[in-house]
């Protein structure tokens, strides 16, 4: 595995006519542009909702597991192999910015500045030694930007890096988080100046001003969250195995979804008018129009299994999964397309 690192980080992804048919693992808008990342580095985007695909240049052949634009020009794409990727014309182009190697190093020298002599000190400080000797295998799951500047990348074993200058530099905030297992974290979620973090064994952490400090929220499942979603003051809904989700109104009460599901709940978006709308691995698409109480199934022609999930302009959908990508027409009231 070793010797196989420096290809894939450094051999760009195999442009292909087909390549909005290989495996997808997210989507997502840049304005009114969407863009699309997948296995062996691929990126595609289209720019008439979905119809039509056109592949990016990617200088990685890593996994693309997330996406995220501030903006419609600025993007960045986070990755296996602890990779993140910046654009500057709307996801058409990518340059590296950070791979695992470099994200190691962070992690290894914060633990450092703040090692003491406790017993708890010296077991952080040989997992950030062994995060270096194991390499750049570890992955990224999620970004989110605040603006152009103001990021941060979340991802496997509690990684947890921010940066302020729009990814030339990075720092690590594993410090910052109450996470000593080093859980996975899986998916970020902000409204206004808080920040989600849902992640592995029922874990969700919120930051009130930013990335500066983070606090555990308890959860009442202890399975994996695989996505938060936030909708305004503290109402919040998060999912992950086994069709497992759940709702709460301030943060503390919970209550369980009806979602109808039993494999697990990969990714989900809130739509323009306020509805959720999630995908799971069996290829459902369901949407609710009662803050996550409850979810109904929208009928989809020969279902597989779905990684992500976007809307367009005029109101359909575009998921992604292992046939690539599938565009979905307009949702009505009841949870039917139109």
């Amino acid at each position: 595995m070793a010797n196989a690192e420096p290809d894939v980080l450094d051999r760009p992804a195999v442009m292909s006519k087909r390549a909005a048919n290989a495996v997808m693992l997210t989507v997502t808008r840049a304005a009114a542009r969407l863009v699309a990342g997948g296995e062996r580095g691929i990126i595609v985007y289209s720019d008439d909702g979905g119809k039509a695909w056109t592949q990016a240049k990617v200088p990685v052949s890593v996994s693309i597991t997330n996406l995220n634009f501030p903006n419609a020009r600025l993007g960045w794409a986070v990755g296996h192999s602890g990779i993140v990727l910046h654009s500057t014309d709307a996801g058409a182009t990518w340059v590296k910015q950070l791979d695992g190697h470099q994200a190691a190093a962070l992690v290894l020298s914060a633990t450092k500045q703040a090692a003491g002599d406790s017993d708890e000190s010296r077991r952080a400080l040989a997992d950030a030694e062994r995060l270096v000797a194991d390499g750049s295998d570890k992955p990224f799951f999620d970004v989110h930007f605040f603006d152009a500047n103001n990021g941060l990348v979340v991802g496997a074993y509690g990684l947890i890096l921010a940066t302020a200058d729009g990814g030339k530099t990075w720092s690590s905030q594993h410090l910052r988080i109450p996470n000593p297992k080093g859980k996975h974290l899986y998916s970020i979620s902000t409204v206004g100046k808080d920040v989600y973090i849902a992640g592995e064994q029922g874990a969700l952490f919120h930051s009130s001003d930013g990335t500066a400090q983070f606090e555990e929220i308890n959860t009442p499942y202890a399975g994996t969250f695989f996505g938060v979603l936030t909708g305004g003051e503290q109402r919040l809904n998060v999912f992950g195995l086994r069709g497992n989700a759940y709702w709460t109104v301030d943060g503390k009460n919970w209550q369980k979804s009806e979602t109808g599901a039993s494999n697990t709940l990969a990714a989900g978006t809130r739509l323009k008018d306020g509805s959720l709308a999630l995908v799971d691995e069996a290829g459902r698409v369901m949407i609710s129009r009662d803050g996550g109480a409850s979810f109904r199934q929208v009928p989809i022609a020969k279902p597989s299994p779905l990684t992500g999930i976007t809307q367009v302009a005029d109101g359909g959908l575009v998921v992604s999964g292992v046939r690539g990508l599938t565009r979905i027409a307009a949702i009505d009231q009841g949870g039917q397309t139109k």
